[in-house]
């Protein structure tokens, strides 16, 4: 029988907490905002995941062995930290377990974190929202800018927000505008320092603004270099 998905431990209660999580995507938006709030926060892991539909991979950090899928947490926030999708075609159902697991265990809300190319900004804003039904806006979230009609959201994320839609679950989705090209750090900054602010905890995000000018800077030479050598064929 396959195994889907299935929790170690699989018996604590996070009634109360907020879940954050991120995937890989458009300027890697949502993996790298996991990935620096780890970092930072520094939160404990609590739970770790086991499935039939994901690549067996392992990793280590700071002496550690990380996981696949791990949940971590700190206070009332935790976080679902993803190192690997699940195989091609198995994406859906896997997500879909994840969700009733979510459910089940007892959280407040879940937010996830992506990103929206960049492409289709038309103002001075660097995020839009999406929320469930079930989730009342409340803060700085209800002033905030919502997706606009038309516009897709695809991959986890997108199948999360539908689960939760139907099972009528608080849930709602922070994208950044992010570059579609490349890794976006301030992408990932934007995204940090909005849910920092909601939540109420403090991190820097300095040396993601420092290393995208420096990523920004690099990409303006090379341009600068391909322009003139194309200018110098028609001379």
């Amino acid at each position: 029988m396959k195994l889907i998905l299935k929790a170690y431990p699989d018996n604590i209660n996070f009634k109360g907490c907020s879940l954050i999580t991120g995937f890989h995507g458009i300027g890697a938006t949502g993996y790298w905002s996991v990935k620096y709030l780890v970092q930072k926060l520094e939160p404990k892991r609590v739970v770790v995941f086991d499935s039939d539909l994901t690549s067996p991979v392992t990793s280590t950090a700071q002496g550690k062995l990380v996981t696949p899928y791990e949940i971590l947490k700190k206070d009332d926030l935790a976080i679902f930290k993803v190192e690997t999708p699940p195989f091609k075609g198995a994406e859906v159902e896997f997500f879909r377990a994840f969700s009733e697991w979510i459910i089940k265990s007892g959280f407040k809300e879940v937010v996830l974190i992506g990103g929206l190319d960049s492409s289709l900004r038309y103002d001075d804003s660097n995020y839009r929202v999406v929320c469930t039904s079930a989730f009342k806006p409340k803060g700085e979230l209800e002033k905030a800018k919502i997706l606009e009609d038309e516009h897709l959201i695809v991959g986890p994320v997108a199948t999360l927000l539908n689960y939760f839609e139907i099972k009528d679950f608080p849930a709602y989705a922070i994208l950044s505008y992010a570059s579609p090209e490349r890794v976006d750090p301030r992408a990932t900054a934007e995204a940090i320092n909005f849910l920092s602010r909601f939540y109420g905890f403090k991190i820097d995000v300095k040396p993601l603004i420092k290393g995208a000018k420096a990523l920004e800077s690099e990409i303006s030479v090379e341009q600068k270099k391909v322009t003139k050598s194309a200018d110098s064929m028609y001379t």
